[in-house]
C-alpha cells in the first residue's frame, strides 16, 4: 500500500493537479489584491506612475520578467485556442485559465515593482520580491522533481523554472534600490549636519576607504574586492596604512549614534535596562539579521537537497534510470546545488561576523562612554582591570554571538527536514531517531546550566587576577623599592589557581557537550536500525545511505550545538556585566557648570549651605556646611592639615563629588591641575596643547610661565620628545609644570590647583609663583591649595580647613591676628624654615633666550630616526613564523603527548566511523549475513568509537590546561623579573591587553581550536580518501585541486597573518587609550575634553575593526574558493561514477561514497575555519611569547654571596665614580658621583628640578645599573649580591605615595610580619591613629585601588608608616614631605630624627629647611657632584650652590 504523504507530495508536484492549480491561483490573487491596494493609497496622495529614469537592472528586470508574463499569457492563449478548436468549449476553465491569471499577475507585478520602484514603501518591496522569489523556488523545485519523475519535460514545466531566474534579478533589483536609497539620505544628512568649518574635519579620503564600499553585487557575493589587498599580502609586508578604512555605515560613529538613539526611545517605554540593551542592538540590525537568515534558509534548503539527489544517484547505479543522460543531470545538479550552498553559507557567515563586528564596536564605544561619566562610588565598584576585561573580554564574547545565532534556529529546521526524509526512508523506524534526539538534549540541559554557573564564576575570578595584576603592573616601581614583587607575584598566582579551577570545570563541561553532541549522530543510526529490524522495515543500500547522508549532513549542525551553547553562555554572562557596568550611577555635574555670558558672573562660583559626599552617603557628608562666594578674578589660597578636605573642595567645584544638601553654582570655564600628575603617552606639545589649536606666540609664553624652556633645551627633542606612560621619563616637577602649562594655555576663566608647587624646589616655586600665578594668570579667578605658607598674603582670601569644614576664611593679616589654628599653621611654617636668620638676598630670576623651541627641535626630529624616543612602536612578529608559536603552546609540561594522543584518538574515531559504514555498505545487501549481526556489529564499532571520542575531549582540556598553566606563570616571572626602563618605555596598556583578552583567548578558545583545526583535517581528508577509494579516477581531478587548495591556503595566510597580529596591536593601542583615560577621567571632564577623547576612542575602535572586518572577510574569501574545488571533485566523482558501466560499483560502495562526498563541503568549511580561527588565536601566544621573554634585572638571591642578617649594620655609603644611563644609547644622567656617606650621618641631597637627585636613590635600589663606578654599604659591593636582599633591607619613603586595594593593615604590612599591637604604635606616631579609629573596622578599614579614599598627604604618612614598622639601617626620603603641611611635616620631621638617630637618613629635599640640620649636604647639578660638606660649611661659601638654593628660598619666603 502506498504511504498517503507520498501520494499528497505526488499530487503537489505534479504542475496539472488541481491542489498545485489551487495554490498558484491563490497566490496570484493575493499579489495582485496587495499591489492594488499599494497603489489605490499611493495614487490618492500623489500620482503613482511618473517619469523617472531607470538603471539599467531595472530594464533588465522589466524586459526579463515582463517576457516571461507574455510567454505565460500566450500559452494561455495558445492553451484556450487549442481547446476551442478540439472541443468548441471553454470548460473546464483550469489550466487556460490559470495560464493567463498568472500570466496577467506576472507581468503587472513584476513590471510595476520593476520600473516604480521607488514608489513602492520599503517593506511592501521586500515584502513583494521575496514573496515572488520563495514561490517561484517552490514551483521550480516541483518543476524539476516532477520532470525527473515523470521522465518528460513540458512547456509550463519549461517556465516554471526560467522563472526563478526572473524572481532572482526582482530580488538584486530590490537590494540596490533600497541601498541606493540608504546612501542618498545618509548623504543628504550628512549635508545637513556638517558643520560650517568642515574643512577642518578630517575626511577620509575615498581611495582608502575598502573597495567593499562600492563594489557592485558579484564582486560582493565572490569576495573580488578583495583580490587587491590579498595581491598587496603576498607581494609585501603589510603596515597598518594597507589597511583600507570601513566603509561609512560600518564604523563606531554612525553605529553607536543609532544604538544611542534607539536606546533612548526604548528606555521611555521599558523599565528593564539589560532586555533594552539587547533589545535595541537587535533592532538597530534587525535588517542585517533578517538578510543573514534568508542565506542561512538557502543553505540549509541547499544542503537538504543533497539526500535527494543520493537516492537518485543508487537508483541510476541500480539500472533504475527515469530518463535518458538522468545520471549526467544529477552530476550537473550536484555541482550547482553545492555552488549555491557555498555561496549562500559564505554569505551568512560574513554578514553575521560584520553584525557582531559592528555590535562589539557599539558595546566598547558604550564601555567608553561610561567611564567618561562614572561616578566616584561607582568607580569603587568597578576597577579599571574590570573595566579592561568589559572592554576587552565581555565585548568580544558578544561580539561573537551573532556568528552563531542563525545556527540556533537553522539546526533545528535542518534536524526537521532531516527527520522528513527519514520518514520517507525508514517511515516509523524514525521515531528512535527523534527518540535518541531528544534524550541527548535533555541530557544537555544541566549540563548547560552548570556550564552557565562556572562560566558566571570565571569571569569574576578573571576580574580578581585582572584587578591584581594591574595594581601590580602599575605600580611595579614601588613593589621594587619594597622587595614585594615575589609577595604580589605568588598572591596573583594563588588567584590565577582559583581561575584555573574554573577554566577546567568549564572547559570540562564543554568536552563533555562536544562529546554528546559528536555521538549523538551514532546513537541515532545504531537506534533507528534496531527499529528497523524489530519493525521489520527492509533496509537496502538506497534508503540506508539516504539515512546515513541525512545523518552526516546534520551531523556539522549538531557537532556544533555544543559550540552555540558555550557561545550562548559566555555571552548571556557577558550582557549581564556589560548590562550592571552600564547602569551604574553617574556623575551629577551636568548641571552644575554654567557656561555664563554675563560678563559680571563669569568666573564666579557661589556655594550656599553645602554638604557633599565621596559615597552618596548622605549621614557621613565628606565636607559639612560649606559656604563660599568667589568672585570673577578673585584669588583664594585653600590651607589645612592632611586631610582636612581641600582636594575634595576643588572636587566639588569641578562636579566630581555628590552633593547632598545646598547649592552650588559654577559660571565659566575650567582649568584644572590635579595633585597627582596626569601625562598622557605623546609629545610634550601634545600634553600641553590638550585638543587645542597651536598659537606660536601663545605657545611660547605658557612654556616661559611654566618655567618650562631650559628643561626643554636638555631633552633630546625638545617639546617634540615623547614621555612615557604617566610621564615615566620626567622628573616630578617637570611633569607638574607640564600640568600647569597645559591649564595656562586653555585661557580658563577659573583656575583650581590642587598643591602644584609641592614637587619642585624653591626657586622655580618662587619662579612660578610670579609669572605664572601673579602674571599669567592675572585677572582669572584662582582656587589654590597648598602648605606653602610664603605665598599666602599675595592672596584676596584664605580658607582654612578642618575635618571637611571651612574653619576661617579671610585675608592674610586678619587670619593672623583673629585664628589661632592659622596663627599656629604660619610659626609652624617658621620652625620648618629653621633657625638660621639669613640676610635677604635679592635673586633675579634670568631666563633663557626666548627662542622657538618647537621650530628648533621639530628638524631634528625629522632628521633623526625616531628610534630613540623612549615609548616604542609595539613589536609584532613578521611573516610566517610556521610552527613557533605551536610548538611554544605544546612544549608545556610534554603538551605535544597530550596533543599527539589526542590526534591519534580522533583518527582512530573517523577509522572506526569508516568502518561502521563500509561494513554496511558491503553486508546490507548480502543474504549471508544476518540483519541483527549486521546491526550488532555496526553498533559495537559505534560504542568503541565513542570511546576515543571522549578520551579525545578530555586530553584536549589536559593539554589547554598545563599549557595556560606554564604560559602564565613564565610571563609573571618575566613581568615581575623586568627592569624598571621596560616599564618605562611600554605603555601599560600592551601589557594588560595581553593579560587580559590574549590570556582568555589563550584559556578558552586555542585548546579547542587545535581539536577542531586536527579533527576537522582528519574528517576532510578521510571523506576525501573514501571517495578517492570507490573511484580512483577523481584523484585525477583531486589531486591538482588539493596542490591548488593549499596553494590558496598559503597565499591567503601571507595577508591574513599580518591582519590578525594587527588586530592584536590595534586592540593594545585601544586598551591604551583605556587606562589612560581611567587614569585622568577627572582632568578630561575638567577641561570638558570628553567629545575629542570619544572621537579619539572612535577611531581607535574603527581601525581595530578594520583590521577585524578584513580578517573574517579574507577567510570567506578563501573558504569559498575552496569549497568551489569540493564542489568540482564531487562532480567529478559522481561524474565517474555516471560513465563507467553499469555494474562496475554496488549500489551500496556508491551510496557510501557519495555520503561521504556530500560533506566534503562541510568537512573543509569546518576544516579550514578551524586552522583559520587557530591561526587566529595563536597570534594570542605569539603576543605573550613577546613579553615572556623580557631581558631581566639581576638575580633576586646569589645564594654564594648573601649579606649578614643584621647587614647593614653600620650604614656607611661608599659612591665611587658613579655613572649612570637609563638606556645603552642614551646621555649619561649621573657623571662621575664620588662621595662617602658615614653611619649614622643624615645626608640632604639638594639640586634643582631634573639635576639627577631621584637618580642617585634609583642607583642605590639598583632600579638603573651602574654603566660604570660602584656603590658600597659597610664594606659590600651592592652590585654583587641579590636584588631582594638589597632591597630589602633598605627603608624608603618615595616621592609617589602609593597606596594598594585592601585593607590599612593590608598597606603597612602586606607581608604579615607585625603584630597589631606594633602597627597600632606605628599608625600613632605618623598621625593617623586617630583617622583609623574613626573609621568602623579600625585596621581592617577598606583602602581602594589607587588609595583614593584617602588623602595624599594620608598616603605619604602610610609610607612613613611603613618604614617605621621595617626600621631599616639605611632610611632613604625622596622629597617625602612635599603633600603635606608644615606643622605636620615638623612633627614628622622630629619623629624621624628620634625614630631613625643612629641610621643612616639619605633626604631628598624641595624643602631647602629639611636639610639645614643634617650632617652633610651634597649639591648635585646637571647629572654630576658639585659640593659635598656640612651645610654650615657650605653656606660661608660664596660660589656654593646649596648657598644659592638657600637664598632663593629666603628670598621667596620672604617676598
Amino acid at each position: 500500500m502506498e504511504n498517503p504523504l507520498c501520494y499528497d507530495f505526488m499530487l503537489l508536484k505534479d504542475p496539472s493537479s488541481c491542489i498545485n492549480h489551487l495554490l498558484v491561483i491563490f497566490f496570484d490573487l493575493f499579489m495582485l489584491m496587495m499591489l492594488s491596494f499599494i497603489m489605490f493609497l499611493k495614487f490618492s496622495s500623489r500620482p503613482f506612475w511618473s517619469l523617472v529614469k531607470h538603471s539599467n537592472l531595472q530594464l533588465v528586470s522589466a524586459i526579463t520578467n515582463g517576457s516571461l508574463g507574455l510567454l505565460h499569457l500566450c500559452f494561455g492563449i495558445l492553451v484556450l485556442e487549442e481547446k476551442l478548436r478540439k472541443t468548441h468549449n471553454v470548460f473546464p476553465l483550469n489550466f487556460w485559465l490559470l495560464e493567463l491569471i498568472h500570466g496577467f499577475t506576472w507581468l503587472f507585478v513584476s513590471l510595476t515593482i520593476s520600473l516604480q520602484i521607488k514608489q513602492l514603501p520599503r517593506s511592501w518591496l521586500w515584502l513583494f520580491s521575496i514573496l515572488i522569489f520563495f514561490v517561484s523556488f517552490i514551483l521550480c523545485s516541483f518543476s524539476i522533481s516532477y520532470a525527473i519523475g515523470s521522465r518528460e519535460l513540458s512547456l509550463k514545466e519549461a517556465l516554471d523554472v526560467l522563472s526563478i531566474l526572473g524572481a532572482s534579478i526582482l530580488l538584486v533589483c530590490t537590494y540596490k534600490e533600497c541601498k541606493c536609497e540608504d546612501e542618498v539620505e545618509r548623504d543628504t544628512s550628512e549635508r545637513l549636519y556638517t558643520p560650517l568649518n568642515s574643512q577642518l574635519n578630517d575626511v577620509v579620503p575615498i581611495s582608502h576607504v575598502t573597495p567593499f564600499a562600492k563594489v557592485g553585487l558579484f564582486s560582493k557575493i565572490s569576495f573580488w574586492w578583495l583580490n587587491p589587498l590579498m595581491k598587496r599580502g603576498q607581494e609585501k609586508t603589510l603596515e597598518d596604512e594597507d589597511i583600507p578604512k570601513l566603509r561609512e555605515s560600518d564604523r563606531a560613529e554612525r553605529c553607536y549614534s543609532l544604538f544611542e538613539e534607539q536606546l533612548n526611545k526604548r528606555r521611555e517605554n521599558e523599565s528593564s535596562s539589560h532586555s533594552s540593551i539587547l533589545s535595541t542592538i537587535v533592532l538597530c540590525h534587525k535588517r542585517e539579521i533578517l538578510v543573514t537568515g534568508f542565506f542561512a534558509l538557502i543553505k540549509v534548503l541547499s544542503l537538504s537537497c543533497g539526500p535527494l539527489l543520493l537516492n537518485a544517484f543508487i537508483l541510476v547505479a541500480e539500472g533504475n534510470e527515469s530518463f535518458k543522460y538522468e545520471g549526467y543531470i544529477l552530476a550537473i545538479s550536484l555541482f550547482f546545488i553545492k555552488i549555491i550552498e557555498s555561496l549562500s553559507q559564505r554569505q551568512w557567515y560574513f554578514q553575521s561576523r560584520l553584525i557582531g563586528m559592528k555590535v562589539r564596536s557599539v558595546l566598547t564605544a558604550a564601555i567608553y562612554k561610561k567611564i567618561l561619566r562614572l561616578s566616584n562610588s561607582s568607580r569603587l565598584i568597578h576597577s579599571s582591570g574590570e573595566i579592561t576585561n568589559y572592554m576587552t573580554v565581555d565585548s568580544y564574547r558578544i561580539g561573537e554571538f551573532p556568528f552563531w545565532f542563525h545556527q540556533i534556529w537553522t539546526t533545528i529546521l535542518q534536524l526537521c527536514i532531516a527527520l522528513v526524509i527519514l520518514f520517507r526512508t525508514i517511515g516509523l523506524a524514525t521515531l528512535a531517531s527523534l527518540a535518541v534526539i531528544v534524550i541527548t538534549v535533555l541530557c544537555n540541559a544541566p549540563l548547560a546550566n552548570l556550564q552557565h554557573k562556572f562560566q558566571s564564576k570565571l569571569m569574576v575570578a578573571q576580574d580578581e587576577r585582572l584587578k591584581a595584576s594591574s595594581e601590580a603592573l602599575v605600580n611595579m616601581k614601588v613593589l621594587k623599592l619594597y622587595a614585594w614583587e615575589r609577595h604580589f607575584k605568588n598572591a596573583i598566582e594563588k588567584l590565577r589557581n582559583a581561575e584555573l579551577k574554573l577554566i577546567y570545570a568549564v572547559n570540562l563541561r564543554r568536552a563533555y557537550l562536544v562529546c554528546l553532541f559528536w555521538t549523538a549522530p551514532i546513537l541515532v543510526s545504531a537506534a533507528s536500525f534496531l527499529a528497523c529490524y524489530f519493525l521489520k522495515v527492509p533496509l537496502h543500500a538506497s534508503n540506508v545511505f539516504t539515512f546515513v547522508a541525512t545523518l552526516r549532513l546534520v551531523q556539522e549542525p549538531i557537532t556544533s550545538i555544543s559550540d552555540v551553547i558555550t557561545v550562548v553562555i559566555q555571552a548571556k554572562v557577558a550582557f549581564g556585566r556589560i548590562g550592571n557596568f552600564l547602569e551604574a550611577p553617574e556623575l551629577q555635574s551636568v548641571n552644575l557648570k554654567n557656561m555664563c555670558f554675563n560678563e559680571s558672573f563669569k568666573g564666579s562660583i557661589l556655594i550656599k549651605s553645602a554638604e557633599f559626599s565621596w559615597e552618596s552617603n548622605v549621614s557621613k557628608p565628606t565636607l559639612r556646611n560649606i559656604n563660599l562666594k568667589v568672585g570673577n578674578g578673585q584669588k583664594v589660597a585653600i590651607c589645612g592639615e592632611v586631610g582636612s578636605g581641600k582636594s575634595t573642595l576643588l572636587a566639588t567645584i569641578l562636579g566630581e563629588v555628590f552633593k547632598t544638601k545646598g547649592t552650588i553654582d559654577v559660571h565659566g570655564k575650567l582649568a584644572y591641575v590635579s595633585q597627582t600628575a596626569w601625562i598622557q603617552t605623546g609629545t610634550i606639545q601634545k600634553n600641553i596643547l590638550f585638543g587645542s589649536e597651536l598659537d606660536d606666540q601663545r605657545y611660547q609664553e605658557t612654556l616661559q610661565r611654566s618655567s618650562l624652556v631650559k628643561d626643554l633645551e636638555l631633552l633630546p627633542y625638545g617639546d617634540l620628545t615623547e614621555i612615557g606612560e604617566r610621564g615615566v621619563n620626567l622628573s616630578g616637577g617637570q611633569k607638574q609644570r607640564i600640568q600647569l602649562a597645559r591649564a595656562l594655555y586653555q585661557n580658563a576663566d577659573i583656575y583650581l590647583l590642587d598643591d602644584p608647587f609641592s614637587a619642585v624646589d624653591a626657586h622655580t616655586a618662587k619662579s612660578l609663583f610670579n609669572d605664572y600665578i601673579m602674571e599669567g594668570l592675572k585677572g582669572k579667578t584662582i582656587l589654590l591649595v597648598t602648605h606653602q605658607v610664603d605665598f599666602l598674603p599675595a592672596f584676596d582670601t584664605i580658607l582654612l580647613m578642618s575635618n571637611g569644614a571651612i574653619l576661617q576664611a579671610g585675608p592674610y593679616h586678619q587670619l593672623l591676628t583673629s585664628s589661632k589654628e592659622f596663627h599656629d599653621l604660619v610659626n609652624a611654617h617658621k620652625e620648618t624654615a629653621g633657625s638660621n636668620q639669613l640676610d635677604n638676598v635679592t635673586f633675579s630670576q634670568k631666563y633663557s633666550t626666548t627662542r622657538k623651541i618647537t621650530q628648533a627641535f621639530e628638524e631634528n626630529h625629522i632628521k633623526e630616526a625616531n628610534g630613540n624616543q623612549l615609548i616604542k612602536q609595539e613589536e609584532r612578529e613578521k611573516g610566517d613564523t610556521g610552527l613557533k608559536p605551536y610548538l611554544q603552546y605544546m612544549n608545556q609540561m610534554k603538551g605535544y603527548i597530550f596533543f599527539t594522543v589526542a590526534s591519534l584518538c580522533h583518527l582512530v574515531f573517523v577509522i572506526c566511523q569508516i568502518l561502521q559504514n563500509s561494513w554496511m555498505a558491503a553486508n546490507v545487501d548480502n543474504p549471508l549475513v544476518d540483519k541483527l549481526k549486521l546491526l550488532l556489529v555496526y553498533f559495537l564499532i559505534g560504542v568503541c568509537s565513542t570511546v576515543f571520542l571522549l578520551t579525545r575531549c578530555l586530553l584536549v582540556v589536559a593539554l589547554g590546561l598545563q599549557s595556560s598553566k606554564c604560559l602564565f606563570s613564565q610571563l609573571m616571572n618575566s613581568l615581575f623579573r623586568a627592569p624598571m626602563s621596560f616599564y618605562d618605555s611600554t605603555p601599560l596598556g600592551r601589557i594588560l591587553s595581553r593579560v587580559s583578552s590574549d590570556l582568555s583567548i589563550m584559556d578558552v578558545d586555542i585548546p579547542y581550536s587545535i581539536a577542531f583545526a586536527v579533527g576537522g583535517t582528519i574528517n576532510f581528508y578521510s571523506s576525501l580518501t573514501v571517495l578517492a577509494v570507490v573511484t580512483w579516477q577523481v584523484l585525477i581531478v583531486a589531486i591538482p585541486m588539493v596542490y591548488v587548495a593549499i596553494c590558496m591556503q598559503r597565499y591567503y595566510f601571507a595577508t591574513a597573518k599580518e591582519v590578525m597580529r594587527m588586530s592584536g596591536t590595534t586592540k593594545s593601542h585601544l586598551a591604551n587609550h583605556v587606562a589612560e583615560t581611567v587614569a585622568g577621567t577627572m582632568t578630561i571632564r575638567a577641561f570638558e575634553e570628553e567629545d575629542r577623547f570619544f572621537e579619539k576612542n572612535l577611531d581607535l575602535i574603527d581601525i581595530n575593526a578594520s583590521a577585524s572586518f578584513h580578517n573574517f572577510a579574507s577567510n570567506e574569501w578563501l573558504i569559498q574558493r575552496l569549497e568551489t574545488i569540493t564542489a568540482v571533485v564531487l562532480s567529478s566523482a559522481a561524474l565517474c561514477m555516471v560513465m563507467l558501466p553499469s555494474g562496475t560499483f554496488t549500489s551500496g560502495v556508491i551510496g557510501m561514497a557519495l555520503s561521504y562526498g556530500l560533506t566534503l563541503n562541510a568537512s573543509l568549511v569546518l576544516s579550514i575555519q578551524s586552522q583559520c580561527n587557530l591561526a587566529n588565536h595563536i597570534i594570542s601566544v605569539e603576543r605573550l611569547n613577546q613579553y615572556m621573554h623580557i631581558q631581566s634585572e639581576a638575580q633576586e638571591i646569589i645564594e654564594g654571596n648573601r649579606p649578614p642578617l643584621d647587614w647593614p649594620l653600620a650604614g656607611e655609603v661608599q659612591i665611587n665614580d658613579l655613572k649612570i644611563k637609563y638606556r645603552a644609547d642614551g646621555a649619561v644622567v649621573l657623571n662621575g658621583i664620588t662621595c662617602t656617606f658615614k653611619g649614622g650621618h643624615k645626608i640632604g641631597i639638594v639640586g634643582r628640578t631634573g639635576s639627577g637627585k631621584s637618580t642617585l636613590i634609583s642607583a642605590l635600589f639598583r632600579l638603573v645599573e651602574p654603566t660604570g663606578g660602584k656603590v658600597v654599604v659597610d664594606g659590600i659591593d651592592i652590585s654583587s649580591i641579590g636584588l631582594h636582599d638589597l632591597r630589602s633591607r633598605f627603608g624608603i619613603i618615595p616621592q609617589d605615595p602609593t597606596l594598594f586595594n585592601g585593607t590599612v593593615r593590608y598597606n603597612l604590612d602586606p607581608l604579615f610580619q607585625y603584630s597589631h599591637q606594633n602597627i597600632w604604635e606605628v599608625l600613632g606616631k605618623c598621625q593617623l591613629r586617630e583617622v583609623v579609629k574613626e573609621k568602623e573596622n579600625g585596621l581592617n578599614s577598606s583602602v581602594v585601588e589607587d588609595g583614593s579614599n584617602w588623602s595624599m598627604g594620608q598616603r605619604q604618612l602610610f609610607c612613613l608608616g611603613r618604614a617605621l614598622l621595617r626600621r631599616s639601617k639605611i632610611l632613604v626620603l625622596d622629597e617625602a614631605t612635599a603633600s603635606i603641611d608644615n606643622s605636620t611635616d615638623l612633627i614628622l620631621q622630629k619623629i624621624i630624627r628620634t625614630e631613625f638617630a643612629d641610621c643612616t637618613v639619605i633626604t631628598v629635599a624641595h624643602r631647602i629647611p629639611t636639610v639645614m640640620d643634617c650632617t652633610m649636604v651634597l649639591s648635585i647639578s646637571d647629572g654630576k657632584l658639585v659640593e659635598y660638606d656640612e651645610p654650615m660649611n657650605l653656606m660661608k661659601r660664596e660660589e656654593s650652590l646649596f648657598r644659592k638654593l638657600v637664598k632663593e628660598y629666603w628670598s621667596h619666603t620672604h617676598t
